[in-house]
């Protein structure tokens, strides 16, 4: 073999190596050169959703805990219908009420329930915007018998129009036992919405802080809006029973 051939082995073998293992070799102008440097590994990242999975995974847990069985009974579905859909309009069937028999304190204390509702409805949308999180059916998590939009879930409205008008009546001197009664009757419906699929455990949490937030902005307020919502609602109210209020059906 010749002297030329033996040489071109090495260069051949050279040519295939990887650049790092070619990395000692002299280049052709003599020198060496310095040895590449390997990357060093990048500390791995946390993302928000990282800190947030073991919460999800809690709310996820109890809400299939809650949530029916495969098999529920029939009266306990429609019992939890019931709250869950129908109870609702008792709010506003105690607003009227509260309007149509009370004085003038009883009436402010209902505008003040109807301002805290129209507030923590319009938070909730806003959050709902904000962070869209989804139902339990939007994910195919439990059993959901009750139709419903894919909305988002957090914070619920039915419980956060309920304990906004609750919160507000346990700020009012006087009306605070039917507040607490409001309070502890919407356990009741948001049992009966985690039982149905709607939503989850924490959606119910988040409604009882905007309600609680809403109440006591309600309140706050009070002073800027109250003297006339208060006149125009009663003069629309003198307008619409002025006959019964003379018949003395209806209070003035």
């Amino acid at each position: 073999m010749s002297r030329r051939t033996r040489l071109s082995v090495p260069d051949r073998r050279l040519a295939i190596l990887p650049a790092g293992a070619r990395a000692g070799h002299d280049d052709h102008s003599g020198r060496a050169r310095a040895p590449a440097r390997e990357a060093e590994p990048s500390a791995p990242r946390r993302s928000g959703r990282e800190n947030q999975e073991p919460m999800e995974a809690l709310n996820r847990t109890l809400f299939l805990w809650l949530n029916a069985p495969a098999h529920p009974q029939a009266w306990l579905v429609a019992l939890a219908t019931v709250l869950a859909q129908w109870l609702i309009w008792a709010i506003p069937a105690l607003l009227a009420i509260g309007w149509l028999r009370g004085d003038e304190r009883t009436r402010k204390a209902m505008l003040a329930a109807t301002a805290s509702a129209w507030l923590g409805l319009l938070a909730g949308q806003l959050i709902g915007l904000a962070w869209p999180h989804p139902r339990p059916f939007m994910i195919g998590l439990g059993h959901t018998l009750l139709a419903h939009a894919a909305d988002p879930s957090l914070p619920s409205d039915h419980l956060t129009l309920w304990w906004a008008v609750a919160c507000a009546l346990l700020l009012q001197p006087g009306l605070r036992g039917t507040g607490a009664a409001l309070a502890l009757s919407g356990l009741a419906i948001a049992w009966s919405r985690i039982y149905l699929g709607v939503h989850f455990p924490f959606d119910m949490l988040g409604a009882a802080g905007v309600a609680a937030f809403s109440a006591w902005l309600a309140r706050l307020a009070a002073p800027w809006y109250m003297g006339p919502a208060y006149r125009s609602v009663d003069a629309v109210h003198r307008a619409l029973f002025g006959r019964l209020i003379a018949r003395g059906w209806v209070r003035a």
